[in-house]
């Protein structure tokens, strides 16, 4: 299969492509780096993207921003920028993309585990979290064509543990090859409209 991978040389993305690249043709996406360069907030940028790459089986984003930071201390500008980058810019990239994914391809977002289990310091993220599941969930069953729909939450990655490790006191920290093999689950398998928990 040939599988764009946005995010692809982040902590996430790079277990996913080297995952996933034991078997597919991957086409790694960035904001500043990768094969093919991505502004997710932009739909201009997503449209650019995949004009330049084509039609192709799969597309798998780990990319997206969001704002950490103090609950007194949040405004409607925090909560935007999760609003524009990981949530609107992963509903894009399947919006954008259905024209361009082949019949029975498939698209896989992430959200993460604050979905469902806060951390102080992350209430701008948490909605954010709930609302991509929320979005696989509704589009799932008006993909075309065959096309499926399945969103990854990952867990706090045992890579990511110095710089975020104090934000995650209490969590089991994941390695990043199982994360990996929930979005090979999500791309290789069947099942549509489904949270795949990585924790």
């Amino acid at each position: 299969m040939k599988i764009i991978v946005v995010g692809a040389t982040g902590t996430i993305g790079s277990a996913v492509t080297k995952e996933l690249g034991q078997r597919h043709d991957i086409v790694k996406v960035g904001g500043k780096s990768g094969d093919v360069q991505v502004d997710m907030t932009s739909r201009d940028s997503i449209r650019q993207m995949y004009q330049k790459i084509g039609k192709v089986d799969a597309v798998v984003s780990t990319a997206g921003n969001a704002h950490f930071g103090p609950l007194d201390q949040l405004t409607q500008k925090e909560f935007t920028v999760g609003l524009n980058s990981k949530f609107m810019g992963q509903v894009n990239l399947v919006l954008l993309g259905l024209e361009w994914v082949n019949d029975g391809g498939s698209f896989t977002l992430t959200s993460g585990i604050l979905s469902h289990d806060p951390i102080p310091g992350g209430a701008a993220v948490t909605p954010i979290n709930a609302a991509v599941e929320g979005f696989v969930l509704g589009a799932s069953i008006e993909m075309p064509r065959g096309l499926r729909i399945n969103v990854v939450s990952p867990g706090i990655l045992e890579e990511s543990m110095d710089k975020l490790g104090s934000f995650f006191r209490g969590h089991v920290p994941v390695p990043g090859w199982r994360v990996a093999l929930a979005y090979s689950k999500s791309v290789e398998g069947r099942l549509t409209g489904k949270v795949f928990e990585a924790q």
